[in-house]
């Protein structure tokens, strides 16, 4: 018994990697009418609401979704009053399964993903995950621009995300929609997460294109890849800390005796007169300090107004000294008067223009010739 024991252990230890290996080009048979004819029992239906702006694409859009339900048994209805569309089980039903696809169909259409793109979700290999990314941060502005680079410039980088993992992703507002292979899912989810943590994705591309490539080789398919992966290390840059110069305080002389103690309110009240004062007399002596401190104020406030109207202190003009020796020419201010009254305003001398037109004549004859 014992040897028979000890070979079906050793047997059962042979059939462990048969077990958890998958075949290639494997595929799960459809579920099919025939798995269930009788259909389900009870009725389910689930209900999502849906943005404004998508009303007119689901409207136009909606009869390709009630036919692509119906040929699985579940009904589609959509409430453009409350802004909603439900699905829910019928007799005709027989994938008990499906009802769960319907709903996720609903809340990617409502999260701005094309129906094309949306109707996948229907089939068996294919699952859809939404990724909260909303609350990560606490910044704004932090938050935008880690969201900016998971897209890329022109979207390069999710666009090579979605080719090694064999997703469809939208980023949209603070939720990032996935949809595709369960295994591409999860390295998705690792990706916007990452990003999030401010580890840029081009980190996590690069360890998923050398993956592809070791997922080729059926000779490592058993073995560890951490060998071949990039390991890459956070650096921390401590930033440049501003250097505060202290203000030096002068020593104080040592003295064994303590401080000397602070005076109370009451002690101030007893110096000044004040605690024998009645209530009254108190309030009195309050408000005439107040009193005095508003007439103080209104004096400044007068006098900072009335700065605008105090004309500004003008410079001292330079006065010109004639002298009473220089005697003034009357007949050469004359011809002066005389030449200026020829001449028109505006134009040269008639001597200057006559110079200029033979001179203009000349050049013509030289030409000329």
């Amino acid at each position: 018994m014992a040897k028979a024991g000890t070979s079906l252990a050793e047997g059962n230890q042979n059939d462990e990697p048969e077990l958890h290996t998958v075949p290639d080009g494997w595929k799960e048979p459809a579920f099919t009418r025939q798995d269930n004819p009788c259909g389900l029992l009870e009725r389910s239906s689930f209900a999502t609401l849906f943005p404004k702006y998508r009303e007119p694409y689901l409207k136009e859009c909606w009869p390709l979704v009630q036919k692509a339900l119906l040929d699985h048994g579940v009904k589609a209805e959509l409430d453009r009053i409350e802004g909603s569309m439900t699905v829910s089980t019928t007799r005709k039903t027989y994938d008990p399964y499906i009802i769960i696809k319907a709903r996720d169909l609903i809340k990617l259409l409502a999260r701005s993903i094309p129906f094309e793109q949306a109707v996948r979700i229907l089939e068996d290999d294919v699952a859809c995950d939404i990724i909260k990314i909303g609350g990560l941060l606490g910044k704004r502005e932090r938050f935008v621009n880690r969201r900016q680079r998971l897209v890329g410039p022109k979207g390069s980088t999710i666009k090579a995300l979605e080719l090694l993992t064999k997703c469809y992703i939208l980023v949209q507002g603070n939720t990032v929609s996935a949809l595709g292979p369960h295994s591409g899912l999860h390295e998705v989810r690792k990706v916007v997460l990452d990003t999030m943590k401010n580890i840029h994705p081009i980190y996590n591309i690069k360890s998923l294109m050398i993956k592809q490539e070791l997922a080729c080789n059926p000779e490592l398919r058993n073995e560890s890849w951490e060998r071949f992966l990039p390991k890459f290390k956070h650096k921390n840059l401590t930033r440049q800390k501003k250097i505060v110069k202290k203000k030096k305080k002068p020593k104080k002389e040592y003295t064994p005796f303590p401080p000397p103690q602070l005076e109370r309110k009451v002690d101030k009240q007893l110096a000044s007169g004040e605690y024998f004062l009645d209530q009254r007399q108190r309030w009195r002596k309050v408000m005439q300090e107040r009193k005095e401190r508003e007439a103080e104020m209104r004096v400044k406030r007068e006098e900072e107004r009335n700065k605008v109207f105090i004309p500004p202190v003008e410079k001292p003009k330079m006065a010109v000294k004639v002298s009473a020796d220089e005697s003034v020419d009357v007949d050469k201010l004359k011809g002066k008067v005389k030449t200026a009254g020829k001449r028109k305003l505006g134009a040269p001398p008639q001597e200057i223009m006559l110079k200029r037109m033979t001179k203009e004549k000349k050049e013509k004859k030289n030409k000329r010739h």
